[in-house]
């Protein structure tokens, strides 16, 4: 008898200690683009790809969609609802002063990924002081490609918007609206085909990937564009502090170890891939494409000055960051991380 019971404790404790090793934690990551937009399609499957190699599938992570409206993100990962998310800080009116930085145009090209390794320092060395992102970790962030202006009818000046009606989000796109005397209708790029197609707008706001995913060259057939971009957007990917309890602080060090600049890069990338092939699909649909002349530019320049220089008195009074310095040092940051190693041969080929 006493053997017998010996040999079930034991196969027991066995399957027991089989368990726990095959055990593993999951992070539950609420998106909210539409299915085939790259941050489903590339960012998060390689996230996970990276995340599970790191600690050795003992984390994993889980993607879910439409778990609520894109400026709800924030607060669901507060409360605990989902563990991690991405954040455009556009749609939180009010809540966000400093991420405006990497949004003002540069009249540069430069990549997103570059955009992106250079956001994540200067949120490390300037923003993150601030706490604006309260109640969550903040461990990637990311920048997205040139914003450029769409429209039905061909804008070949400035002067030819005056009065337009013409989708913006939040961030830069809302204070450059009001420089360039538009009427800004705010929707997310979700509702920019259904207010084109019927006529609601004029143009839109939008960065070159939207030209595909969201079927803007379907509608809007020219693009008026600047080097850089009128402007940029900014976001990050954040995760419930909370989260860290449920892991070793091996896997939480290895996790941190595939995020932070590596994931910041991961974002900008693709943006980066996705804003060719959305320039590739309007060409094919015969779009036009028509460069801001040079008289505009200095205008432009201007208002970005001027914005620039609002954004950094209230930026500096209101968060106590000093913001000329930080755009200053986000803008060599650029330089430094063109002059550095990409993140694309880490993206596993079946996700790019």
């Amino acid at each position: 008898m006493y053997k017998k019971t010996g040999l079930i404790l034991g196969t027991l404790t066995a399957a027991v200690m089989s368990t726990a090793a095959w055990a593993q934690t999951t992070i539950t990551v609420s998106t909210w683009a539409g299915p085939n937009h790259g941050i489903n399609t590339m960012v998060w499957p390689t996230w996970k790809a990276w995340i599970e190699e790191a600690t050795e599938g003992r984390v994993t992570v889980d993607i879910v969609h439409d778990m609520g409206p894109p400026a709800s993100q924030m607060e669901m990962i507060a409360d605990g609802i989902a563990d991690a998310t991405w954040v455009f800080h556009g749609y939180n009116t009010g809540r966000f002063v400093l991420t405006k930085l990497p949004e003002f145009p540069t009249f540069e090209e430069f990549s997103s990924e570059h955009a992106s390794a250079a956001y994540w320092r200067t949120h490390q060395e300037y923003l993150a002081q601030a706490g604006e992102h309260r109640g969550v970790d903040v461990v990637a962030a990311g920048v997205h490609g040139p914003g450029w202006i769409f429209s039905r009818e061909q804008f070949e000046t400035l002067d030819d918007m005056k009065g337009k009606r013409i989708r913006v989000g939040g961030g830069v796109m809302g204070d450059l609206s009001n420089a360039l005397e538009l009427t800004g209708v705010a929707l997310p790029p979700t509702g920019v085909y259904e207010a084109g197609s019927q006529g609601v707008i004029d143009g839109a706001m939008l960065v070159p990937e939207g030209l595909r995913s969201f079927r803007v060259a379907e509608i809007f057939p020219y693009t008026l564009k600047v080097d850089g971009g009128f402007y940029r957007g900014s976001f990050t990917i954040v995760m419930n502090p909370m989260f860290w309890d449920q892991v070793s602080a091996e896997d939480r060090e290895a996790i941190l170890e595939v995020s932070g600049e590596r994931l910041s890069r991961l974002f900008g990338y693709m943006m980066d891939t996705m804003d060719v092939r959305g320039v590739a699909f309007a060409e094919q649909q015969g779009h036009t494409f028509t460069e801001l002349g040079e008289a505009d530019l200095e205008t432009l320049r201007g208002m970005s000055d001027d914005m620039i220089e609002a954004w950094a008195e209230t930026a500096t009074s209101s968060r106590g960051v000093d913001a000329m310095a930080a755009i200053q040092y986000f803008r060599e940051q650029l330089t430094a991380a063109a002059e550095e190693e990409g993140v694309s041969d880490r993206v596993p080929d079946e996700f790019k």
